[in-house]
């Protein structure tokens, strides 16, 4: 027991000093720095609350910087712009607090609620405290994010169950019509793709709003093509009344709001997967969904402790996140193999496979800024805290999946759309294996997976069960099925090369 007192992350401050030379009084400095963002954050959101003045949050280019103080100093709520000396550190802690193996100390397990995301009580009961199917089924992060290192992806026998832990009962058996299987996706690069996806957004619903203003001023429909970074999103219809017809909209949610994380795309931000994730697979509830502000209980999943996961460490937890580097490619001094790797590469975009797996796409900014203005209610956003961290995104050398153009943009060589496509059919239904939608995303949908990293982790596919490239894309249906027939009428040294290819891709990291 004392020893799992020294690694509780999350023990609450005492009304009492301990005794003196107790293990009891032990806290690691991870919890020093981040409570005090915690209770900054807090007194923030209590102001707003209290229906105190908001802070506006200015633009990305002038955003003013949220830096967590040291302890015992507590600015006023308009939190004026400090230095970011602190965010290195907090990146650190969040590291820890990746590799941080909860414990009951920490408020790990759920008894009294479900691993829904949106704060669902249940019947406290005396189940197991571990359940593999509906969780809670980890100890740390890095219990599946692992491969080939700390961020990364997992193998088939870390796959996590969406939908089983909505049940209450707890559910134990993993049939499709119960649970969605799914592989663990790696981390690696995810700052970039979250800052993509706010741009895209961004041009989607600037798109839009422009569409209703000629609608409005013309007094008849205006048809709006959505299009950002060179990727087609549909078309929407803006009337004369201010409404919209989204039917006609492709890939993404009517709200336009592109959400990058998770196969089916359904997470807006790091954050927001970061605090479904920290419920699902360990129990632990996030302050700002699951606290009092929110729902009204201190201890929403009644297990004895309150404040299982303060604002300050979710920061820093989400940092960590945005930080891990993009995927490295290997250099190859076999002339010959790296003949064939160029090859496979015009090959990939000869078949179409591009058409989707788009190699690269610019991203405006070079600062994470943390967190996301898209966050929806229970996941907070600038204006709840009244400014913002920013994370630089650095651009490597020609071997990194994220690199610097001479005009300060960067090229983020991810090979996807951030975009949902149908990827089975009737023809080729092996991708077409889950029963449950997933936030009404259709069952045959995906997001455009991220290719940057194959070299490192398959297994492939959304449930892990491809143990090779080739599988994977032989099962390619729906609106893949014409680049899966041209490349099966390729020459077999063809194939060779272009599988050569995908799997040159992130080698640097093997």
């Amino acid at each position: 027991m004392i020893e799992e007192r020294q690694i509780s992350f999350q023990r609450l401050p005492r009304t009492t000093a301990p005794a003196p030379g107790t293990r009891e009084a032990f806290v690691p400095s991870v919890f020093d720095r981040t409570r005090a963002a915690a209770l900054l954050l807090l007194a923030c959101i209590s102001s707003l609350v209290s229906g105190q003045q908001k802070v506006k949050t200015p633009d990305a280019a002038s955003a003013q910087v949220w830096d967590p103080p040291a302890i015992g100093v507590f600015p006023d709520h308009n939190l004026a712009a400090a230095s970011p000396a602190l965010v290195p550190a907090m990146v650190r802690d969040g590291e820890l607090l990746f590799k941080a193996k909860f414990n009951i100390l920490d408020g790990a397990g759920r008894p009294a609620a479900t691993g829904d995301s949106k704060p669902t009580p249940r019947p406290r009961r005396d189940d197991q405290r571990f359940n593999r199917i509906s969780g809670p089924d980890a100890n740390s992060c890095a219990g599946c994010h692992n491969q080939p290192r700390l961020g990364g992806s997992g193998e088939f026998v870390v796959n996590v169950f969406v939908g089983a832990h909505f049940k209450d009962p707890p559910a134990s058996s993993f049939s499709p019509e119960i649970t969605n299987e799914r592989n663990t996706i790696g981390l690696f690069g995810s700052g970039a793709i979250e800052m993509l996806a706010r741009e895209i957004t961004r041009d989607l619903q600037q798109e839009r709003n422009d569409g209703r203003r000629r609608a409005v001023a013309l007094g008849k429909e205006a048809e709006v093509h959505l299009l950002s970074k060179g990727i087609d999103f549909g078309t929407v219809v803006a009337r004369p009344d201010g409404s919209y017809d989204e039917s006609r909209v492709k890939g993404i949610d009517p709200d336009l709001v592109a959400k990058p994380f998770g196969f089916k795309g359904v997470a807006i931000s790091l954050r927001e997967f970061t605090i479904a994730a920290l419920n699902q697979h360990h129990g632990i509830q996030a302050v700002e969904r699951f606290g009092w502000e929110r729902t009204g209980r201190r201890d929403f999943d009644e297990d004895g402790v309150s404040s299982e996961f303060t604002i300050g460490q979710l920061s820093a937890l989400v940092l960590f996140q945005a930080a891990l580097p993009a995927p490295r490619n290997a250099p190859n001094a076999d002339a010959a193999a790296k003949e064939r790797i160029k090859r496979g590469e015009h090959l990939f975009a000869q078949v179409g496979c591009t058409a989707c797996h788009v190699p690269s796409l610019r991203l405006e900014s070079r600062v994470f800024l943390e967190p996301n203005p898209y966050n929806r209610p229970g996941t907070i956003t600038p204006e709840d805290v009244g400014g913002v961290i920013a994370l630089p995104l650095a651009g490597g050398d020609k071997a990194s999946g994220i690199q610097s153009n001479p005009d300060g943009s960067l090229s983020v060589f991810a090979y996807s759309d951030l975009k949902r496509h149908v990827i089975c059919d009737a023809d080729e239904p092996f991708f077409c294996n889950e029963r449950l939608r997933q936030d009404n995303v259709p069952t045959d949908e995906f997001l455009t997976p991220k290719l940057w990293d194959l070299a490192t982790s398959a297994p492939y596919g959304h449930r892990g069960d491809c143990g090779t490239l080739s599988e994977a894309v032989l099962h390619h249906g729906g609106e893949a099925k014409e680049s899966r027939e041209q490349f099966l009428a390729l020459p077999d040294d063809d194939k060779r090369a272009l599988i050569a290819f995908l799997l040159s891709l992130g080698a640097g990291d093997e």
